[in-house]
């Protein structure tokens, strides 16, 4: 497993294998890997031969009063589960490296930014399509994957792609949760052990929210409030958004007439965790009658 520091060689090592007819797949992680990030890397072995995955604790995306320094690393047991996994390629350049003197030029979307986890991180979503962009000149990648837990930048990197014609294949892959329901973070780690127990809060309110649905409930004012008791039941739990939105825009929906996704972000103690679900109504047997009518003309 290769391990590299700087941008030209990382370029230069894509260019042979891309020479050779291999197909570089990459793997983006902010390192302090856990089963979330290999399962990534294991859905990255379908894709490709050359198996690359970039750690850099991207100080882009951080604002101010974030945990930038406090995040948590590990680099060497990091290399460990990637040789482990059968990764080709490592890429960790420093900030230096990444983003060297007097830089100023960011890459930022219009829209997606404008809601969700953009809202109170008003610079993310500029260093997360930022430093994509650079990883893509970067590492040259045919296929890139990411994790859909983070829901609204695997949007903001597909629409980055079109926008920008890159010829990169976008892979979303599901959330992997720990055994209790937990969505798998490197910011877990922040959690005491009654953290942890207000943390699974987050998903037995997306839980409940598809029960709701499935009962029959449209009204995704109800459903947020149901959820907002659920959370704020368990202590040290803050609220920074629970939203039902259009899968694709990210828009509000007030009813659910149709799939929507269900996103939330809370603070548990110094944790900011983040879940989502995909909410599915029930189709009435008329309505499916109908659809099946259609299908058929």
């Amino acid at each position: 497993m290769e391990i590299i520091t700087v941008i030209k060689d990382m370029q230069a090592r894509s260019d042979k294998m891309r020479q050779e007819g291999k197909t570089v797949v990459l793997v983006p992680t902010m390192g302090f890997l856990h089963e979330g990030h290999l399962s990534l890397i294991r859905e990255g072995r379908a894709y490709g031969e050359d198996l690359v995955v970039s750690i850099f604790v991207n100080p882009a995306q951080f604002g101010p009063g974030e945990d930038l320094e406090s995040y948590p690393r590990d680099f060497e047991r990091d290399l460990d589960l990637l040789r482990k996994e059968g990764v080709t390629a490592v890429f960790s350049p420093d900030a230096q490296e990444m983003y060297g003197e007097n830089f100023q030029t960011f890459v930022e979307l219009e829209k997606l930014p404008k809601h969700l986890c953009g809202l109170s991180r008003p610079v993310f979503f500029r260093g997360v399509a930022t430093v994509v962009t650079k990883l893509f000149n970067i590492v040259k990648p045919h296929v890139a994957i990411f994790g859909e837990k983070d829901y609204q930048q695997l949007m903001v990197i597909r629409q980055l792609v079109r926008d920008l014609n890159f010829e990169i294949k976008i892979v979303g892959t599901r959330t992997i949760r720990e055994t209790d329901g937990l969505a798998m973070s490197s910011r877990n780690t922040y959690l005491s052990e009654n953290q942890r127990i207000s943390a699974l809060a987050l998903n037995q309110s997306l839980q409940k929210a598809q029960e709701l649905v499935e009962n029959g409930q449209k009204d995704t004012f109800g459903i947020i409030d149901t959820a907002a008791r659920m959370i704020r039941s368990h202590r040290e739990t803050e609220i920074d958004y629970i939203a039902i939105c259009d899968p694709e825009t990210l828009d509000d929906m007030e009813t659910i007439d149709r799939p929507a996704r269900m996103a939330l972000a809370v603070k548990v103690g110094k944790a900011r965790l983040i879940d989502n679900i995909l909410l599915k109504p029930k189709v009435s047997e008329s309505n499916f009658k109908k659809r099946s009518r259609k299908a058929d003309q």
